[in-house]
Protein backbone atom coordinates (compact mmCIF):
# COMPACT_ATOMS: atom_id res chain seq x y z
CA UNK A 1 0.00 0.00 0.00
CA UNK A 2 3.05 2.25 -0.04
CA UNK A 3 1.99 3.68 -3.42
CA UNK A 4 -1.23 5.05 -1.93
CA UNK A 5 -1.75 8.48 -0.52
CA UNK A 6 -2.22 8.80 3.21
CA UNK A 7 -5.95 9.43 2.84
CA UNK A 8 -6.38 6.45 0.49
CA UNK A 9 -4.53 4.13 2.84
CA UNK A 10 -6.46 5.35 5.85
CA UNK A 11 -9.78 5.02 4.02
CA UNK A 12 -9.05 1.51 2.76
CA UNK A 13 -7.86 0.16 6.11
CA UNK A 14 -10.70 1.80 8.02
CA UNK A 15 -13.25 0.34 5.60
CA UNK A 16 -11.83 -3.16 6.04
CA UNK A 17 -11.96 -2.85 9.81
CA UNK A 18 -15.55 -1.60 9.61
CA UNK A 19 -16.64 -4.86 7.97
CA UNK A 20 -14.62 -7.18 10.26
CA UNK A 21 -17.34 -8.75 12.37
CA UNK A 22 -15.62 -12.02 13.28
CA UNK A 23 -12.45 -12.61 15.28
CA UNK A 24 -10.58 -14.00 12.27
CA UNK A 25 -11.55 -11.10 9.98
CA UNK A 26 -10.60 -8.65 12.73
CA UNK A 27 -7.17 -10.27 13.11
CA UNK A 28 -6.66 -10.21 9.32
CA UNK A 29 -7.58 -6.52 9.17
CA UNK A 30 -5.15 -5.70 11.98
CA UNK A 31 -2.45 -7.58 10.12
CA UNK A 32 -3.05 -5.47 7.03
CA UNK A 33 -2.78 -2.29 9.08
CA UNK A 34 0.61 -3.48 10.30
CA UNK A 35 1.79 -4.37 6.79
CA UNK A 36 0.57 -1.07 5.36
CA UNK A 37 2.93 0.77 7.70
CA UNK A 38 5.90 -1.47 6.97
CA UNK A 39 5.60 -3.40 10.21
CA UNK A 40 5.44 -7.16 10.77
CA UNK A 41 3.22 -7.85 13.76
CA UNK A 42 -0.07 -6.57 15.14
CA UNK A 43 -1.29 -7.09 18.69
CA UNK A 44 -4.35 -6.17 20.71
CA UNK A 45 -3.86 -6.66 24.42
CA UNK A 46 -5.10 -5.58 27.83
CA UNK A 47 -3.05 -2.69 29.19
CA UNK A 48 -0.65 -4.10 31.82
CA UNK A 49 -1.18 -3.25 35.48
CA UNK A 50 1.57 -3.00 38.12
CA UNK A 51 0.65 -6.54 39.22
CA UNK A 52 1.00 -8.12 35.78
CA UNK A 53 4.18 -10.14 35.30
CA UNK A 54 3.40 -12.03 32.08
CA UNK A 55 2.56 -10.93 28.55
CA UNK A 56 0.69 -13.99 27.30
CA UNK A 57 -2.40 -13.67 29.58
CA UNK A 58 -2.85 -10.06 28.42
CA UNK A 59 -2.99 -10.89 24.70
CA UNK A 60 -6.37 -10.73 22.95
CA UNK A 61 -5.14 -11.01 19.36
CA UNK A 62 -1.51 -11.14 18.32
CA UNK A 63 0.72 -12.23 15.46
CA UNK A 64 3.84 -12.02 17.64
CA UNK A 65 6.00 -15.16 17.34
CA UNK A 66 5.19 -17.70 20.06
CA UNK A 67 8.92 -17.90 20.83
CA UNK A 68 9.04 -14.15 21.51
CA UNK A 69 6.15 -14.33 23.97
CA UNK A 70 7.59 -17.44 25.61
CA UNK A 71 11.06 -15.93 26.10
CA UNK A 72 9.59 -12.59 27.21
CA UNK A 73 7.58 -14.27 29.94
CA UNK A 74 10.24 -16.77 30.90
CA UNK A 75 12.62 -13.90 31.72
CA UNK A 76 9.82 -11.79 33.34
CA UNK A 77 10.56 -8.86 31.05
CA UNK A 78 7.25 -7.12 31.73
CA UNK A 79 8.76 -5.17 34.61
CA UNK A 80 11.53 -3.89 32.37
CA UNK A 81 9.24 -2.69 29.58
CA UNK A 82 9.67 1.12 29.57
CA UNK A 83 6.12 1.90 28.41
CA UNK A 84 4.15 -0.60 30.50
CA UNK A 85 2.51 1.59 33.13
CA UNK A 86 2.39 4.59 30.83
CA UNK A 87 -0.06 2.71 28.65
CA UNK A 88 -2.57 2.66 31.50
CA UNK A 89 -2.07 6.26 32.52
CA UNK A 90 -1.82 8.16 29.23
CA UNK A 91 -3.65 8.26 25.90
CA UNK A 92 -0.52 9.45 24.10
CA UNK A 93 0.82 6.65 21.82
CA UNK A 94 4.51 5.96 22.47
CA UNK A 95 6.64 5.07 19.44
CA UNK A 96 10.16 3.71 19.63
CA UNK A 97 13.16 2.45 17.71
CA UNK A 98 16.07 0.67 19.34
CA UNK A 99 18.50 2.88 17.40
CA UNK A 100 16.99 6.01 18.92
CA UNK A 101 19.41 7.62 21.38
CA UNK A 102 16.60 8.37 23.85
CA UNK A 103 13.71 5.92 23.81
CA UNK A 104 15.77 3.08 22.32
CA UNK A 105 18.09 3.10 25.31
CA UNK A 106 15.15 2.81 27.70
CA UNK A 107 14.84 -0.90 26.91
CA UNK A 108 16.87 -3.26 29.13
CA UNK A 109 19.66 -5.12 27.36
CA UNK A 110 17.94 -8.51 27.56
CA UNK A 111 14.72 -7.13 26.08
CA UNK A 112 16.67 -5.29 23.35
CA UNK A 113 18.40 -8.54 22.42
CA UNK A 114 15.06 -10.37 22.24
CA UNK A 115 13.54 -7.69 20.03
CA UNK A 116 16.51 -7.72 17.68
CA UNK A 117 16.46 -11.51 17.53
CA UNK A 118 12.89 -11.38 16.27
CA UNK A 119 13.50 -8.40 13.94
CA UNK A 120 11.16 -6.00 15.75
CA UNK A 121 13.32 -2.99 16.66
CA UNK A 122 10.59 -0.45 15.81
CA UNK A 123 7.09 -0.09 17.10
CA UNK A 124 4.19 1.99 18.29
CA UNK A 125 1.56 1.37 20.98
CA UNK A 126 -1.94 2.86 20.88
CA UNK A 127 -3.66 3.01 24.30
CA UNK A 128 -7.46 3.04 24.18
CA UNK A 129 -10.56 2.12 26.16
CA UNK A 130 -13.08 -0.52 25.10
CA UNK A 131 -16.86 -0.16 25.33
CA UNK A 132 -16.88 -2.03 28.65
CA UNK A 133 -14.32 0.35 30.15
CA UNK A 134 -11.33 -1.97 29.87
CA UNK A 135 -8.02 -0.34 28.98
CA UNK A 136 -6.60 -1.88 25.82
CA UNK A 137 -3.48 -1.39 23.72
CA UNK A 138 -3.09 -1.81 19.96
CA UNK A 139 0.58 -2.52 19.37
CA UNK A 140 2.39 -2.72 16.03
CA UNK A 141 6.06 -3.62 15.62
CA UNK A 142 8.57 -4.72 13.02
CA UNK A 143 11.78 -3.84 11.22
CA UNK A 144 11.71 -0.37 9.66
CA UNK A 145 12.81 3.17 10.43
CA UNK A 146 11.14 5.03 13.29
CA UNK A 147 7.55 6.03 12.62
CA UNK A 148 7.03 9.71 11.89
CA UNK A 149 4.46 11.84 13.67
CA UNK A 150 2.21 12.00 10.59
CA UNK A 151 2.14 8.19 10.44
CA UNK A 152 1.30 7.99 14.13
CA UNK A 153 -1.52 10.50 13.64
CA UNK A 154 -2.86 8.42 10.76
CA UNK A 155 -2.70 5.27 12.88
CA UNK A 156 -4.62 6.98 15.67
CA UNK A 157 -7.52 7.57 13.27
CA UNK A 158 -7.39 3.99 12.00
CA UNK A 159 -7.35 2.61 15.53
CA UNK A 160 -10.66 4.35 16.23
CA UNK A 161 -12.18 2.06 13.59
CA UNK A 162 -10.24 -0.91 14.97
CA UNK A 163 -11.70 -0.28 18.41
CA UNK A 164 -15.22 -0.11 16.96
CA UNK A 165 -14.57 -3.40 15.17
CA UNK A 166 -13.32 -5.07 18.34
CA UNK A 167 -16.34 -3.87 20.30
CA UNK A 168 -18.62 -5.31 17.59
CA UNK A 169 -16.78 -8.64 17.55
CA UNK A 170 -17.04 -8.87 21.33
CA UNK A 171 -20.77 -8.13 21.24
CA UNK A 172 -21.24 -10.87 18.64
CA UNK A 173 -19.32 -13.34 20.77
CA UNK A 174 -21.32 -12.45 23.86
CA UNK A 175 -24.52 -13.07 21.89
CA UNK A 176 -23.18 -16.49 20.94
CA UNK A 177 -23.13 -17.48 24.62
CA UNK A 178 -26.92 -17.30 24.72
CA UNK A 179 -27.51 -18.40 21.13
CA UNK A 180 -27.24 -22.18 21.63
CA UNK A 181 -29.90 -24.18 23.42
CA UNK A 182 -28.93 -26.62 26.16
CA UNK A 183 -29.49 -29.54 23.79
CA UNK A 184 -27.32 -27.95 21.10
CA UNK A 185 -24.58 -27.39 23.67
CA UNK A 186 -24.77 -31.04 24.72
CA UNK A 187 -24.39 -32.17 21.12
CA UNK A 188 -21.42 -29.85 20.55
CA UNK A 189 -19.83 -30.97 23.83
CA UNK A 190 -20.02 -34.65 22.89
CA UNK A 191 -18.79 -33.89 19.36
CA UNK A 192 -15.75 -32.20 20.89
CA UNK A 193 -15.05 -35.47 22.69
CA UNK A 194 -14.92 -37.31 19.39
CA UNK A 195 -18.38 -38.91 19.43
CA UNK A 196 -20.26 -39.56 16.18
CA UNK A 197 -23.89 -38.58 15.64
CA UNK A 198 -24.98 -42.19 16.24
CA UNK A 199 -23.00 -42.37 19.49
CA UNK A 200 -24.34 -39.01 20.67
CA UNK A 201 -27.87 -40.18 19.86
CA UNK A 202 -27.36 -43.26 22.02
CA UNK A 203 -26.02 -41.16 24.89
CA UNK A 204 -28.83 -38.59 24.72
CA UNK A 205 -31.56 -41.03 23.64
CA UNK A 206 -32.09 -39.24 20.35
CA UNK A 207 -32.05 -40.35 16.72
CA UNK A 208 -28.93 -39.54 14.76
CA UNK A 209 -31.19 -37.45 12.47
CA UNK A 210 -32.19 -35.30 15.46
CA UNK A 211 -28.57 -35.01 16.58
CA UNK A 212 -27.60 -33.82 13.10
CA UNK A 213 -30.42 -31.26 13.19
CA UNK A 214 -29.13 -29.84 16.47
CA UNK A 215 -25.62 -29.78 14.99
CA UNK A 216 -26.79 -27.95 11.87
CA UNK A 217 -28.59 -25.34 13.99
CA UNK A 218 -25.48 -24.79 16.12
CA UNK A 219 -23.28 -24.42 13.03
CA UNK A 220 -25.62 -21.76 11.62
CA UNK A 221 -25.99 -19.89 14.92
CA UNK A 222 -22.23 -19.59 15.43
CA UNK A 223 -21.61 -18.76 11.76
CA UNK A 224 -19.45 -21.80 11.08
CA UNK A 225 -19.08 -24.01 8.01
CA UNK A 226 -18.58 -27.45 9.57
CA UNK A 227 -18.33 -29.40 12.83
CA UNK A 228 -14.61 -28.90 13.18
CA UNK A 229 -14.91 -25.12 13.02
CA UNK A 230 -17.94 -25.24 15.34
CA UNK A 231 -16.08 -27.17 18.03
CA UNK A 232 -13.04 -24.89 17.75
CA UNK A 233 -15.18 -21.77 18.04
CA UNK A 234 -17.24 -23.17 20.93
CA UNK A 235 -14.03 -23.90 22.84
CA UNK A 236 -12.59 -20.45 22.08
CA UNK A 237 -15.82 -18.79 23.25
CA UNK A 238 -15.74 -21.01 26.36
CA UNK A 239 -19.18 -22.40 25.55
CA UNK A 240 -17.69 -25.81 26.27
CA UNK A 241 -14.59 -26.94 28.16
Amino acid sequence: MSYMTTSERQSLLSAELATARTRSLFAQALGRVSTAFGLSHATLMHAPSPEDLLLKPLLIESSLPAAYVRDFDRAHMMRGCPFGLRLRQSAVPPAWHLNDAVNGQAFPAELRALMLRHAIPAGVAMPTIAADGQRLVFWFCGERTALGQSEINELVMIILHALDAYNAVKRNEECAHTALSNRELEVVRWTAQGKTSIEIGQILTLSDHTVNAYMTNAIKKLDCVNRTQLVAKAIRLKLIN
